[in-house]
């Protein structure tokens, strides 16, 4: 069995070992093996009479819990197998809280941290009530419109003559008398007056990264921003404007509604909100949102691609925005990006972690340098391809000039982005009137 999130192999003892004790406490639970190479097979210890007496102390000394430490015979070999349960509480090794990656562990600190104390208490971020907060701080058109909104999904209690703060009461955003963060982010008429980095920032990108040519910037509560950000993208971003009320529509060639609405709803119901701002990039062939904010330790990036659980981090933001009818609780969201790219017959999107955040990037255009490399063409092919996205054709010729290569060389990559990679039609009579264009055009 390879090793996975909650079992690891070690050759020999050592007091690093401990860190992955304390992450399979703080988590799942875990066996970690000592005696078996990375792949499982058994090693074995020599010094396993020592270590069975050593290693039940160690644990409670270090990390004032309890596993269970078993020494099995392979054959003529020993090795030890350390298994370790699921703590409610949070488990530190002097000082430090550890938790499982995938098949790594990893130190949690600052927000991460905090978050996962919090969770660890019973409560979430969102959870937490904020005493600076009054009834004064909530927009009331903004809650006027929810309901308005979510009379469409039978999904919000019944709400007819209530006062705003009773709604908020069922909407499980209060506690006492007192509202909850949560509250204010979806309906507060000035969260960034009690929260730093609560807006969405949108940078339209030219040929690279550094080439910023402008920017905007949308902030107010979670429904204000889904709105505007949408608008503002169609206003001064998007080249084609999309009719975000048309949420099934496929738009081939463009970006798909409903993959662009999903990215950024999870982004605001995921991210962490003590972390940064949401970033969008838009270039002349993709967008990407990024928000701070990893996944679960339950979840894996290749699990998104396929059915998995809905685990949110802010729970309480989550719920309402599924009862106003914006997400549904079947994690599903990301099945939505995938299945609107393949339906607009776009490029599969890229989701992953990166900068201690969750990005997802869409492709308006197959034909990207990025997926061309992907792909696997040569920079002289690459080459080609994007000058036929800019002038339409490229004669043998045209690409002996443009790669400085002989006509020889020209002849066979032309004829592999004809016949192997299926990119270029081949045009005209043989010779000096033959082209090559993008296949489709």
């Amino acid at each position: 069995m390879p090793e996975q999130h909650n079992i690891e192999y070690k050759q020999s003892w050592h007091e690093d070992h401990l860190k992955t004790i304390c992450a399979y406490a703080n988590l799942q639970g875990g066996k970690l093996y000592i005696g078996k190479d990375d792949k499982g097979k058994t090693a074995g210890i020599t010094e396993y009479k020592k270590l069975m007496d050593d290693l039940p102390n160690k644990i409670r000394n270090h990390l004032g819990i309890t596993a269970e430490v078993n020494l099995v015979k392979d054959k003529s070999k020993y090795f030890i197998e350390v298994i370790v349960p699921a703590y409610t509480v949070a488990i530190s090794l002097r000082g430090k809280y550890y938790v499982r990656s995938g098949s790594t562990t990893t130190e949690l600190t600052g927000n991460s941290l905090n978050e996962f104390l919090l969770k660890k208490s019973g409560k979430t971020w969102d959870d937490v009530i904020e005493d600076r907060a009054s009834m004064n701080d909530i927009d009331e058109g903004t809650v006027s419109r929810f309901i308005k909104i979510s009379e469409k999904t039978n999904r919000l209690p019944d709400v007819t003559g209530l006062t705003y703060f009773e709604i908020l009461e069922k909407l499980r955003l209060t506690e006492g008398e007192k509202l909850k963060r949560a509250a204010i982010i979806l309906f507060g008429k000035d969260p960034g007056k009690f929260y730093p980095n609560i807006f969405v920032k949108i940078g339209r990108f030219g040929k690279s990264d550094d080439d910023l040519l402008f920017e905007e910037v949308e902030e107010g509560n979670l429904f204000t921003i889904l709105q505007n950000v949408l608008q503002q993208l169609n206003r001064k971003f998007f080249k084609n404007p999309i009719d975000f009320e048309g949420m099934q529509r496929i738009e081939k060639g463009e970006y798909p509604v409903a993959a662009i609405r999903e990215m950024l709803l999870n982004a605001l119901v995921h991210k962490s909100y003590l972390g940064a701002t949401i970033q969008i990039r838009v270039y002349q062939d993709k967008i990407s949102i990024w928000n701070e904010g990893t996944l679960p330790p339950e979840l894996t990036l290749e699990s998104l691609k396929k059915q998995h659980p809905s685990i949110p981090r802010n729970p309480i933001i989550a719920d309402v925005c599924y009862k106003g009818g914006f997400i549904d609780t079947w994690g599903r969201g990301t099945l939505k990006i995938i299945n609107s790219c393949k339906e607009a017959e776009l490029p599969a999107p890229e989701i992953k972690e990166e900068f201690g955040g969750f990005s997802v990037t869409i492709f308006k255009d197959v034909l990207t340098e990025e997926l061309l490399k992907k792909l696997g063409l040569n920079d002289r092919q690459i080459k080609a391809v994007l000058y036929i996205k800019e002038f339409g054709n490229i004669s043998n010729q045209k690409y002996q000039e443009l790669n400085e290569v002989s006509k020889a060389t020209a002849t066979r990559d032309l004829g592999e982005l004809v016949d192997n990679f299926r990119i270029l039609l081949k045009q005209g009579i043989t010779g000096v009137g033959t082209i090559y264009v993008r296949k489709g055009s």
